[in-house]
């Protein structure tokens, strides 16, 4: 799931400097009939968006950029001796303009895309790189800074505001204020480029998604699909002025949820090649733009020194080398790869049997290996729907969870204005009752919306700015037609426990500065607590809370649950396979050296696959190059390896917690204190440490995975 947790990659660093607030007056140009240029007077500064228009967001950017800066120089020129509070809490207190509205902003963006805000992103991303630099790259500002952090041993400093001062060095060396002046010309002229080519991905890919979508004239054709999916097809269709027809629409991975129902075989293979050939030709043609990246991704690395951008990514990771990453990636690989061969073996006696006479190609995977599930399982996926109805799922099963692991309940508001009408808003009680902050609840997909699920923060919580957090959470659940249940797949059950991981992140954070707060970790941990989270989808005491027939209200039958646990770790030699195949492209894109020339993505990705030993025709990568927003439009270049360094966390933690007690408040409060509040104000496997009392071991990720590595 891409970066739920930031804001955009074109606005992270700066967004880092910044508060989501500021307790000082402001002066600025902006308009005061523009709603960005005061905080926000509802309960904790939340978007009033029955006031927001995209006509305000350009002038705000503009006042907001200007205001940052001219508060930057004010700290950089102060003639006074730099002091721990007139530089770096300086630097935390700067900025309110410009992060409220880019948080507004680039959450609207993403989530309520229209042609406006996207010539917006297009326009201001290069800028908000450029006023990045402005900041990181002045010297007497870092001159400032570096003297503080050569003598922060003398300082006093308690131990929050000593890992602030060491973050925000090391962040400034990252963006080159020890480069040479030449230099940091070129740093300059690299960054505004990348931020230009990233976005221009991110908007050729949610473009040639929607141009992918598969049309249907004959019903016939969608013979597998349930009632309720191909009036949503036909909704589809008729939205996009296909009136009559049926639009099987394109998520953001290689694999299709159409593929498991579909009958018709040339349909699945049409289906299939519109993913997985997505953004290769044409107007939203994205292979030049994934060549550019990657080598100009390398030369800014080797003005650093650094032989590769996964070299110089990591530096502020868990993993620190891209060693360590090949490491446990390569040593999984063989074994997966073997897993999912005798899967596939599985496949092909099946289809044997049903007297297929052709090879197995990706687009049968799903299609043949959901028979096989139902053969070793008797697992009917319509059945098992029945039982999870959306609300439920949400309310008894994920808020249920949240209440009984930490005391909070959720309270709905619809006096708060949300930004669209299936986004509904929570105010969130801690256990003493008291006001925690708000969560915005925006679960369906629509036009506009890019793939995925994430989460991200209109307001971050900092005991600075007297901050309390309001978090939103997104995902892309096809809405049921008219008059139809909504009923949710268990894989999409599982992700919205997931995104409130990532939420719980945010809301629980209990920090003094915002630029340590919540979910600013680094992005090997920030999946740690939201797929900590998943596991609680799978316990009994929660899925018999939650997992209830949508008309009977009947509890799930416990033969059906204990296929469904079953079956949970079937096709996980594909699932695996599929991931670690994604995670090294990633990093062999990321590992090639300055002087590397690249002519063909296609070719490098065959090479690179064929090298790790995870080159399968009917398994191929979770995403291919043109469309792996996370890496070529999202945060996590060089870092998709995140979500199984995650994983070892998160499986370990589970194992941990149900040891000592499994699903109590004792145990939740612990995990809180410990993991949750802390954000990155201390060493991140420190903090992993003191919640267990040792490092974790990959012991228990192979039982999770239903693997024997």
């Amino acid at each position: 799931m891409l970066p739920k947790s930031l804001i955009a990659a074109t606005v992270a660093l700066t967004l880092a400097a910044c508060s989501s607030t500021v307790n000082h007056q402001e002066t600025t140009a902006l308009s005061p009939d523009n709603p960005f240029a005061a905080p926000s007077s509802l309960i904790y500064q939340a978007p009033d968006f029955t006031q927001i228009e995209d006509s305000h967001f350009k002038p705000a950017f503009e006042a907001g950029m200007a205001q940052h800066l001219a508060e930057i120089e004010l700290i950089a020129n102060n003639p006074d001796p730099a002091t721990f509070d007139n530089t770096i809490v300086a630097m935390e207190k700067s900025g309110a303009l410009l992060t409220r509205t880019a948080s507004v902003f680039y959450n609207l963006a993403s989530s309520t895309g229209n042609d406006e805000r996207t010539a917006l992103m297009a326009e201001f991303s290069p800028k908000m790189s450029e006023h990045s630099d402005n900041i990181y790259l002045n010297d007497a500002l870092f001159q400032r800074v570096d003297g503080l952090y050569q003598q922060r041993a003398e300082l006093g400093l308690d131990s929050e505001s000593l890992r602030l001062l060491e973050v925000m060095h090391q962040r400034f060396e990252l963006a080159g204020a020890k480069l040479t002046d030449e230099q940091k010309v070129k740093v300059r002229e690299l960054n505004k480029r990348l931020s230009t080519l990233s976005t221009t991905y991110g908007q050729n890919l949610l473009k040639a998604s929607q141009e992918g979508a598969v049309r249907v004239k004959d019903k016939a054709r969608l013979k597998g699909l349930s009632e309720g999916r191909i009036q949503a097809a036909a909704a589809a269709a008729n939205k996009a002025g296909y009136e009559g027809e049926y639009l099987i629409t394109l998520t953001n991975t290689t694999r299709q949820s159409a593929l498991i129902d579909l009958e018709d075989r040339a349909l699945r293979e049409q289906v299939w090649k519109a993913s997985a050939y997505r953004a290769t030709e044409g107007e939203f043609d994205n292979r030049g733009l994934v060549l550019e990246q990657a080598q100009l991704r390398a030369q800014k690395a080797a003005l650093f020194g650094f032989n590769s951008w996964a070299e110089y990514k990591l530096q502020t990771q868990m993993a620190k080398k891209p060693e360590a990453v090949l490491e446990l990636l390569g040593s999984m690989a063989p074994k997966v790869v073997a897993n999912a061969g005798k899967e596939a073996d599985e496949i092909r006696a099946l289809m044997k049997a049903e007297g297929a006479d052709f090879e197995l190609q990706p687009w049968d995977w799903f299609y043949y290996g959901e028979k096989v599930r139902a053969q070793k399982y008797n697992l009917d996926q319509d059945e098992v729907s029945q039982y999870l109805e959306f609300n439920r799922v949400l309310e008894d099963g994920v808020f249920y969870t949240m209440t009984r692991q930490f005391g909070i309940t959720f309270k709905a508001r619809p006096d708060i204005p949300a930004y669209h009408e299936d986004v509904k808003v929570y105010e969130i009680f801690d256990k003493d009752s008291s006001s925690m902050g708000l969560f915005y609840a925006d679960y369906f997909a629509r036009q506009g919306k890019r793939g995925g699920a994430w989460m991200n923060v209109f307001v971050g919580q900092s005991h600075l700015l007297e901050n309390k957090p309001v978090i939103v959470n997104v995902m892309n659940i096809r809405k049921a037609a008219k008059g139809q249940p909504q009923l949710v797949s268990f894989d999409e059950a599982t992700t919205m426990f997931h995104e409130m991981g990532h939420g719980v992140h945010g809301l629980f954070s209990d920090v003094t500065y915002p630029s340590l707060a919540g979910t600013a970790v680094s992005t090997d941990f920030v999946e740690f607590p939201s797929t900590y989270m998943e596991d609680w989808a799978f316990h009994p005491e929660v899925i018999n809370n939650y997992a209830k027939h949508y008309e009977t209200g009947e509890t799930i039958p416990p033969a059906l649950l204990e296929k469904v646990l079953a079956a949970a770790k079937f096709n996980q030699g594909f699932d695996t396979l599929e991931y670690l195949a994604a995670a090294l492209l990633d990093m062999e894109w990321h590992s090639i050296d300055a002087n590397t020339q690249i002519d063909d993505v296609a070719e490098f990705e065959a090479a690179a696959l064929a090298r790790n030993g995870v080159a399968l025709n009917y398994i191929p990568p979770r995403y291919k190059s043109t469309y792996f927003a996370h890496t070529f439009a999202g945060g996590y270049s060089a870092g998709y390896y995140a979500y199984m360094w995650s994983e070892i966390l998160a499986a370990d933690a589970f194992a941990h917690v149900r040891e000592q007690g499994g699903l109590t408040e004792e145990q939740g409060e612990w995990f809180r204190k410990t993991i949750l509040s802390v954000g990155n104000s201390q060493d991140l496997m420190e903090a992993y440490k003191g919640f267990k009392g040792a490092e974790p071991t990959t012991e228990a990720l192979l039982i999770r995975r239903g693997i024997n590595l």
